[in-house]
C-alpha cells in the first residue's frame, strides 16, 4: 500500500537539509514510509529503533558512534539516511538529536519517527527550533487511498472510489493492517492488542501512570463518547477522580493519538459556546454508534487535510465547530490564516433539506463554502468548492477533494 508521506519524506530531503519528525498513531505506517522513502533517496540508510535493544546500546554510545556504524566515511553521491525511531523514549533525546544534527547534518539527513508527540517530551535545553520540519502522519483517507501522490494545491478535482473500497475504508479504520486484511475477527484482534499495548506500554511506561485501570475505562467512555461534547466534570464522577487528573489524562492520550479534541469557534458568532472541545478518535473503526462514526469518519480527513496543508506551507489552517448557547450548531469549521474558510454538516443518510444553520453561520462568520456532507449519497464529479451557496454534496465527492 503507497502513502502520501513516502512523497512527503523523499519532496523534503530534494528540497530541505533539515531534519523531518514524523510522528502518529502506533501502526500507522511511519516506519515502513520512512524505510521506503529512505531507500528510493539513498542505498546508504540505517534504522535504528531505542526499543531493540542492540540498537539502543548504538544510540547510547552517542553519535560519533551511530555514524561510524553508518560508515559513512566513504565517498558517495547520495547522501546516507539515519532514521531513528522512537528516540523520545530516550530521557535526553533532545540534546542528543540537537548535537547529532550540529555535528553531522553535511554528512547525513536524519528521520525522527515516533508514536507521540515529539514536543511532549521536551526537558529543557536548547531548543531545537529550525533543525526541523515536522509531519503528522494519519491513518488512509479516501484521497489517499485514491493518489498516494503531493497536493499542489489545498483543493484537487474529484476522483471517484469504489463503494466497495469506501465501505471498507468506513468499516476497518485507515490503518493499513486491518484495511488490507478486510476481516471483521482480525480487526476485533488488532484493534484490542493495539489499545493494550498503547496503555500497559507506550503510556504506563513513558508517562508513569500508576492507574491504568481507571485510564482504560476512560478510554472507553470517551470511544463511546466520540463526537460528542466533552465535560470534564462528568468524566470525572464516572470514573472517581479529579478534574485535574482527567484532564491530564486526556491530555495523555491525545498526545498518543488516540484521540483528538475540536474546540469550539467563537469569533463573530452570536452567544457562542467557548469552552466544551468535541472529541474525536484517530481509529474512527471503533466507534460503534452509525452517526458517530460518520462524524468521526469526517472529522479524522478534515484534521488531516488541515495538518497536511499547514505543513505543506499552503497557509495556517485549523479545524473547528460551530455551537451557540440557543444549540444551533454545525459540525465542523475549517479556517484559513485565522478566517473562516468552509463549513461542514454531516448526515449519513441523504435529506433533500439542507441544515438551516449553514446558512445562519454561514452569513454570520462569512465563510466562503458550506457543505452538507452526506455519506449514503452517490459519487458526483462536480467541483463542490465552485458553489458559495450552502450545498448538499456526497461524503466520496467532498472527501476525494482534500486529502
Amino acid at each position: 500500500m503507497k502513502r502520501l508521506y513516502e512523497k512527503i519524506i523523499e519532496s523534503h530531503f530534494e528540497e530541505d537539509g533539515l531534519m523531518l519528525f514524523l510522528s502518529g498513531p502506533r501502526q500507522v505506517g511511519k516506519t515502513t514510509s520512512a524505510s521506503r522513502a529512505a531507500a528510493k533517496l539513498t542505498k546508504k540508510w540505517i534504522y535504528l529503533n531505542w526499543d531493540d535493544k542492540d540498537h539502543r546500546e548504538i544510540i547510547l554510545k552517542g553519535p560519533k558512534a551511530i555514524l561510524d556504524y553508518m560508515n559513512i566515511a566513504e565517498v558517495s553521491e547520495e547522501k546516507p539516511i539515519l532514521i531513528l525511531d522512537e528516540i523520545h523514549k530516550y530521557t535526553h533525546w533532545k540534546n542528543f538529536i540537537k548535537g547529532l544534527f550540529d555535528t553531522y547534518n553535511k554528512k547525513a539527513n536524519f528521520i525522527i519517527t515516533g508514536s507521540a508527540h515529539l514536543d511532549i517530551y521536551k526537558k529543557g535545553g536548547d531548543s531545537l527550533m529550525g533543525r526541523y520540519f515536522p509531519y503528522k502522519m494519519h491513518p488512509m483517507t479516501v484521497s489517499e487511498y485514491l493518489s498516494p501522490d503531493l497536493r499542489p494545491s489545498e483543493i484537487i478535482m474529484p476522483k471517484q472510489i469504489k463503494d466497495e473500497d469506501f465501505n471498507h475504508l468506513l468499516k476497518f479504520g485507515g490503518f493499513p493492517k486491518p484495511l488490507l486484511k478486510k476481516s471483521v475477527q482480525f480487526s476485533n484482534r488488532w484493534q484490542r492488542l493495539r489499545s493494550q499495548q498503547l496503555l500497559r506500554e507506550d503510556i504506563r511506561d513513558i508517562k508513569n501512570i500508576q492507574d491504568i485501570d481507571r485510564l482504560e475505562v476512560l478510554a472507553k467512555i470517551i470511544a463511546e463518547q466520540s463526537s460528542k461534547l466533552l465535560t470534564y466534570s462528568n468524566l470525572a464522577k464516572k470514573i472517581r477522580a479529579s478534574v485535574d487528573t482527567v484532564t491530564r489524562w486526556i491530555n495523555v492520550l491525545e498526545s498518543f493519538y488516540y484521540c483528538f479534541r475540536i474546540r469550539p469557534w467563537s469569533k463573530n458568532v452570536v452567544r457562542s459556546l467557548i469552552k466544551e472541545p468535541k472529541v474525536f478518535l484517530w481509529d474512527w473503526s471503533t466507534v460503534k454508534d452509525p452517526g458517530s462514526k460518520a462524524e468521526n469518519f469526517i472529522a479524522s480527513h478534515l484534521l488531516k487535510s488541515v495538518h497536511y496543508w499547514t505543513e505543506m506551507g499552503f497557509g495556517d489552517f485549523q479545524l473547528y465547530y460551530i455551537r451557540d448557547f440557543e444549540k444551533k450548531e454545525v459540525d465542523f469549521l475549517v479556517s484559513k490564516d485565522d478566517k473562516p474558510w468552509f463549513l461542514v454538516e454531516v448526515k449519513n443518510s441523504n435529506d433533500t433539506k439542507i441544515s438551516k444553520n449553514l446558512h445562519i453561520f454561514k452569513e454570520m462568520i462569512g465563510a466562503k463554502h458550506s457543505f452538507q456532507v452526506v455519506l449514503n449519497k452517490d459519487f458526483v464529479n462536480v467541483n463542490c468548492f465552485d458553489y458559495t451557496e450552502p450545498v448538499i454534496v456526497p461524503a466520496k465527492t467532498f472527501l476525494s477533494q482534500i486529502i
